[in-house]
């Protein structure tokens, strides 16, 4: 079984930054590729980021990229996401998730990932 509990959402002004982590419990945390999603008000759950087992590979969707970093301290077990220079649109809930497959999928999608977190919001005032 694998918990992961978010932390580190808020509200911040646009331009500013903040900077979530997803403890995770359970001992296959290192072995699985980790991903970052965020879900605003009346819309779906949309990738925003992933990192491989290894922290060696990350993917980050275009609307974050340049802006949005991933990295992972397996030994903490622990999945980080640095968010720099946000913006209104950034404003939703956003939830760790581990993949349930070996690599990060080419097109990762909510269902390429197995296990949630409860989420944590950030919202961003203009």
């Amino acid at each position: 079984q694998v918990q992961l509990v978010e932390s580190g959402g808020g509200l911040v002004q646009a331009g500013g930054s903040l900077r979530l982590s997803c403890a995770a419990s359970g001992r296959t945390f290192s072995t699985y590729p980790m991903g970052w999603f965020r879900q605003a008000p009346g819309k779906e759950r949309e990738f925003v980021a992933a990192i491989s087992w290894s922290g060696g590979s990350t993917y980050n969707v275009d609307s974050v990229k340049g802006r949005f970093t991933i990295s992972r301290d397996s030994p903490k077990n622990t999945v980080y996401l640095q968010m720099n220079s946000l913006k209104p649109e950034d404003t939703a809930v956003y939830y760790c998730a581990r993949s349930s497959r070996s690599t990060i999928p080419t097109r990762p999608s909510r269902y390429d990932f197995d296990y949630w977190g409860q989420g944590t919001q950030v919202t961003v005032s203009s």
